[in-house]
């Protein structure tokens, strides 16, 4: 009987529990089940928003093909994803012709990259839906029920890093909102505004992917930390915070503190929740900090310009100045999507970034619809 030395094995998943980002783990675990799964040519993972009914693209493992990034798509109009719902259980398709011909922009192009085979599980979070992982094969009828007895404890553990980073941002983000909340934040902004505001950093964040080379996994994150980039604001006096008129010299100066306060604020809770692994949290900096920035050097509290802005600052600011000209407040009416288009387009490239600007303008559809989603209540 050959004897195993003690320290020769080496585990191939070894650092799947450290600090890797996301979509590194992902692709380490397709890399280590094609030794046996080799015609597994690509995982992919959609992210499910109950509050919106959207499937986002999320993560995707293949090396050699991009068929599915940046890509939103109703829930309720994919019958083949709500039949997984609604029965509950995984599903096989040996031959995806079956889908022909394809109306939907999804299935055209995984048909287009040579896939033929599919196996799709949904995700669970305490019972409820948050997404569906894709195992994809260009080979005919590979899922046997033999394969898939093994493939599934594969998927459940994919699903399960994925929701232990997830959780790991949630926690993240639902300590800073404590944080605020208990800091007694009483300003002008609203769920809804978080809402809105939120959904326009990620409309602009879709329309840049390609030129900036941004991930799905970047833009979730992005779409879920820019509502919290007035975090500082809790730092400031509620004499200057809740001041109905225009603000003095010096009282504007104790305002624009709080970008350097949210900084402060966010280091503190990263250390003492002990979340400095995250590699989100130099993002949440960035906008905390940057977002009042501005492109010609005016902005505050740096006064930094152009690129050295980080990216995800100069979307924040642009989000989050169209959605306060459109909101109703105590003392401003809303204005309209027209006249705020106007002004972003006078600031696009002197204090608002231009390209971010000239995404918002070009998603008008969206942001409607947005809006409409959205609504303001009588108090904004």
């Amino acid at each position: 009987m050959a004897v195993v030395p003690m320290f020769d094995h080496e585990d191939p998943l070894n650092g799947i529990d450290s600090g890797m980002a996301l979509g590194k783990k992902l692709a380490l675990i397709h890399e280590t089940i094609r030794v046996n799964f080799p015609f597994i040519s690509r995982i992919a993972a959609v992210l499910y928003d109950a509050k919106t009914d959207l499937l986002k693209t999320f993560l995707y493992s293949s090396s050699d093909d991009r068929p599915l990034v940046h890509y939103q798509a109703k829930l309720g109009d994919t019958p083949s994803l709500l039949e997984i719902v609604r029965l509950g259980r995984p599903r096989v398709v040996n031959d995806l012709a079956v889908f022909e011909p394809g109306r939907h922009e999804h299935t055209q192009r995984i048909r287009a990259m040579g896939y033929t085979s599919s196996y799709t599980m949904p995700m669970y979070v305490r019972g409820a839906l948050f997404g569906f992982l894709f195992f994809n094969s260009r080979e005919e009828a590979p899922f046997t029920e033999t394969v898939l007895r093994q493939i599934d404890p594969i998927g459940h553990l994919i699903a399960l890093t994925i929701i232990s980073d997830l959780t790991s941002v949630q926690t993240l983000l639902a300590t800073v909102k404590s944080a605020r909340d208990m800091g007694h934040l009483r300003d002008d902004e609203t769920g809804s505004h978080q809402d809105r505001m939120s959904r326009y950093t990620r409309l602009i964040a879709r329309q840049l992917a390609g030129k900036y080379r941004f991930s799905d996994e970047y833009i979730e994150n992005l779409t879920s930390f820019s509502v919290l980039h007035d975090i500082g604001k809790m730092g400031v006096p509620d004499l200057i915070l809740l001041k109905p008129g225009r603000l003095d010299g010096g009282e504007f100066d104790q305002m624009k503190q709080h970008t350097l306060k949210g900084r402060k604020i966010i280091d503190q809770l990263v250390e003492n929740y002990d979340f400095g692994g995250l590699p989100q949290v130099e993002m949440l900096r960035n906008i905390a900090e940057m977002h009042h920035e501005a492109m010609d050097g005016s902005g505050y509290p740096h006064g930094i310009k152009g690129e050295a802005i980080p990216i995800e600052a100069r979307i924040t600011a642009v989000a989050d100045v169209f959605d306060a000209l459109t909101s109703r407040r105590p003392y401003k009416e809303a204005w309209s999507n027209d006249d705020a288009f106007a002004l972003l387009s006078g600031l696009s490239g002197v204090k608002l970034d231009a390209d971010c600007v000239q995404a918002l303008v070009e998603g008008r559809n969206e942001v409607e619809a947005i809006q409409q989603q959205f609504r303001e209540n009588d108090v904004g």
